[in-house]
């Protein structure tokens, strides 16, 4: 998977989530939340974001439950022709990637924390996720 989240500080223990046994979730995904309580990986903006997948989930491998970081210090990608800035909140825009938020994004549960570095498209940047 390109653009997988690395994880540099652990902040808090990755919590259990739904999710379909026949979902494909690479480890260092962003996910987005659905209701009930069940995660995806987010390949899209405007997602409500969900967390971090802690561990590979394997198509077809009877499982129905993902460990998910809500919180934690990550190595993430700015999307392409987005940017990050110091101490700005940030959300997802692409398929593990993010960018700088517009306006009420907060208040529709899309941002995924709050950018420790000023970064510009392609680069990772450290980011407090759950900030």
């Amino acid at each position: 998977m390109a653009n997988e989240a690395v994880l540099v500080f652990e902040t808090e223990k990755p919590i259990p989530m739904t999710c379909a046994d026949g979902a494909t979730i690479e480890k260092g995904a962003l996910l987005t939340m659905t209701d009930p309580f069940t995660v995806i990986t987010s390949a899209a903006d405007n997602t409500v974001f969900a967390g971090i997948a802690a561990e590979e989930k394997i198509s077809g491998d009877g499982k129905v439950k993902i460990p998910v970081y809500r919180r934690g210090i990550f190595k993430l990608v700015v999307d392409a022709g987005d940017t990050t800035t110091f101490g700005q909140d940030c959300v997802v825009r692409a398929a593990n990637a993010i960018g700088l938020y517009d306006t009420l994004d907060d208040e529709k549960g899309l941002v995924v924390g709050q950018a420790l570095e000023t970064g510009a498209a392609g680069e990772t940047v450290l980011v407090d996720v759950g900030a």
